[in-house]
């Protein structure tokens, strides 16, 4: 190992052994002090002259595609946990904050809203600088903005926190795809994949079991702390095993679509939460104008850009634009179902929220063990069917969740937990290697940030569709009194409760099918490899 690798990690492993203080400051510093002297060596590598520096901008990202492997997987492991953790905490965190369901719900969906708006343009900025340096990059950010999340002492700082979170997760789900794909040959990305989706179900299983843990038993700010420590040795993992691989071309970014997706989305998901908890008025109205008329300058302003947020030039290529669409029907469809099942389990069967969490481990475990598999078979027989039967996996436990009665034995979420579980480890890898096989190299990082846009697009209007969907069958006052576990609601309140649940089930349930219908038809063409062909292809600097 070089002098200078043996050195920084000298000094964090210093640091880390020497960090026994318990107060909130001190531990907020010294993973300041840490995150900062990494940035500094994370660029001064990156950033270097040397020869060996420029050598690496045209070798292989690394000589051990699987230990690289590794690491991209423990990443996606802390951007899954983070997926799940909040959702077992929003009931306490709205008493604790004194917050409504309408502004409880944006902890969740600014993180998502920021990474959707950012999943392009950083995996542009992957392309141009390197995604490897992105990558790391994204730590740190990632490791402040959780530190910052912990500390809040109100619900719209902590929104601003969760922004600056997901800024940093968009770094880092944004490259992971695209570094898999500079990593692995073609024949073996859907193995590599399925390993991802693996690290997917597990970070989703600890966070699950973490958030119901530690919001038990200490406090709903330790689902936030938890983060700096892992996320910390992730960074250090990737500075040491991760070099960067060929770079394209300079990018064009799109601020002028950037701003107004931004503004057209948050302004569209603002109406919807206030037309759950307050019903219509004339400012929701006026909001969704907003939203509408910014979504339309954002359409004229792709057209006419270069290299716009959502690169048209993908769409010529049937098997990607298809899987594009499947997976933002799988995120309108699937997202909101944790959350609907948490208010079943915690509203209307009075869970604690470990109790609850302990009932959907199986079927994250069964997600584990399913993507591997998933992921040979894609390698042997070809993405499509393995993404469509997993979407009818999914749909099919959708609908046994849409089946529960306040009087259901809780069996029954351990099966459909299982079977979508089965349907989540096969469809992931199969739509993952589907677009990157199709995409042309030089534009990974394009079609992975396209990819987790569109995804991360149906996955945060889910949980306002699934709000909006279940408000229209219960008073808007019965929902909150549900989520945070009223103990004074009669029998048939709560049954009417179960019954807005399933109407928002029932949605879900038809926008998987969309989603299966999209799968089946991202069959490759022979005018696929010839669209591919005939996409600009970035040319290589050689720093």
């Amino acid at each position: 190992m070089p002098l200078a690798d043996r050195i920084a990690l000298a000094v964090v492993a210093d640091i880390l052994a020497n960090s026994t203080r318990i107060d909130y400051t001190d531990y907020i510093n010294d993973s300041k002090y840490i995150c900062g002297f990494l940035l500094r060596y994370s660029l001064r590598r990156a950033y270097g002259t040397t020869d060996s520096r420029r050598k690496n901008v045209s070798t292989p990202i690394t000589e051990r595609p699987n230990l690289a492997l590794t690491v991209i997987v423990i990443g996606v492991i802390i951007s899954a946990v983070d997926s799940t953790i909040v959702i077992l905490a929003l009931p306490t965190m709205m008493r604790a904050l004194h917050a409504g369901l309408g502004t409880v719900v944006w902890i969740v969906m600014a993180y998502l809203l920021v990474i959707t708006l950012l999943a392009t343009q950083v995996g542009k900025l992957g392309d141009m600088f390197g995604r490897v340096r992105m990558y790391e990059i994204g730590f740190i950010i990632f490791v402040l903005g959780s530190a910052w999340c912990g500390i809040t002492t109100g619900w719209m700082e902590l929104v601003l926190a969760r922004v600056a979170q997901g800024i940093g997760g968009a770094l880092i789900t944004a490259n992971s795809g695209a570094i898999v794909a500079d990593v692995f040959p073609v024949a073996r990305r859907g193995r590599a994949y399925g390993f991802i989706s693996v690290g997917w179900n597990i970070g989703a299983i600890l966070g699950i079991l973490l958030g119901g843990f530690l919001t038990t038993f200490f406090s709903w700010r330790w689902i936030f702390y938890i983060n700096v420590p892992i996320g910390i040795t992730a960074l250090i993992l990737a500075l040491f095993v991760l070099r960067e691989g060929a770079k394209g071309r300079h990018h064009q970014l799109d601020p002028g679509g950037f701003v107004t997706m931004g503004i057209g989305l948050a302004s569209i998901l603002l109406a919807m939460t206030r037309l759950a908890s307050q019903g219509w008025h004339p400012s929701e109205w006026l909001l969704l104008f907003v939203g509408v008329i910014a979504l339309a300058i954002f359409v004229l302003i792709e057209a006419r850009q270069a290299e716009p947020l959502l690169h048209l030039a993908l769409f010529r290529i049937r098997a990607v634009s298809f899987s594009f669409v499947a997976s933002f029907f799988q995120g309108l469809g699937g997202f909101s179902v944790l959350f609907l099942v948490m208010m079943y389990l915690q509203g209307a069967r009075g869970l604690t929220p470990l109790q609850a969490s302990l009932l959907l481990v199986p079927g994250y475990l069964l997600g584990g063990v399913a993507g591997p598999v998933g992921g040979r078979l894609t390698d042997r027989w070809g993405a499509r069917w393995p993404a469509a039967i997993g979407l009818l996996l999914q749909a099919v436990a959708v609908l046994l969740y849409a089946h529960l009665s306040v009087s259901s034995s809780l069996v029954w979420i351990v099966v459909a937990s299982l079977v979508n579980g089965l349907g989540s480890g096969a469809f992931f890898p199969a739509n993952n290697t589907a677009v990157m096989k199709g995409a042309p190299r030089a534009q990974f990082g394009i079609a992975s940030g396209m990819l987790r846009t569109f995804g991360n697009i149906g996955m945060v209007l889910s949980f306002a569709a699934a709000i909006v969907m279940t408000s229209t069958k219960i008073p808007r006052g019965l929902a909150f009194a549900m989520f945070v576990g009223s103990t004074h609601l009669s029998l048939a309140k709560i049954s009417l409760f179960v019954v807005g649940l399933h109407t928002a089930l029932y949605l879900s349930i038809a926008m998987l099918g969309l989603a299966f219908f999209a799968s089946l038809m991202a069959k490759p063409t022979a005018s696929d490899e010839s669209n591919v062909a005939s996409t600009p292809q970035p040319v290589e600097e050689l720093g």
